[in-house]
């Protein structure tokens, strides 16, 4: 017998700690308590794995507030997140900015807010 598996209903266990320690060496701890760490010497290889992260789970995030009800403020603040998260990867980094460290940092924060949103943590079921 010969089954093929439909790899469209077939997805990954997406790894939040691991994309929550990705974000960590961007910004430091959750807890915000102490200043984010130094602009670690692979930037460019973080800031790329960051908006590999992004890539994979704002799909997953969007399945995830699909499923609530269509007037719920998780499902209304996690597509916000979303389209911020979609709005940080069109963007570049900028001088004005904190140039590629602020870039890395930006996306660092909507990455863990997506990690918030994927494991709904703070969001009644309304």
């Amino acid at each position: 017998m010969n089954a093929t598996i439909d790899s469209s209903s077939t997805t990954a266990p997406v790894d939040i700690a691991t994309m929550r320690a990705t974000a960590a060496q961007m910004l430091g701890p959750e807890d915000g308590r102490e200043m984010p760490p130094p602009v670690p010497d692979n930037l460019a290889a973080l800031t790329g794995l960051l908006r590999g992260q992004l890539e994979l789970l704002i799909p997953e995030v969007e399945a995830k507030a699909a499923r609530l009800a269509k007037n719920s403020v998780a499902r209304y603040c996690a597509l916000a997140c979303v389209g911020e998260a979609r709005r940080k990867l069109s963007q570049q980094a900028t001088p004005r900015y904190g140039g590629e460290a602020g870039h890395a940092r930006r996306l660092a924060r909507v990455l863990r807010a997506l990690c918030d949103h994927y494991e709904v943590k703070g969001h009644a079921q309304r």
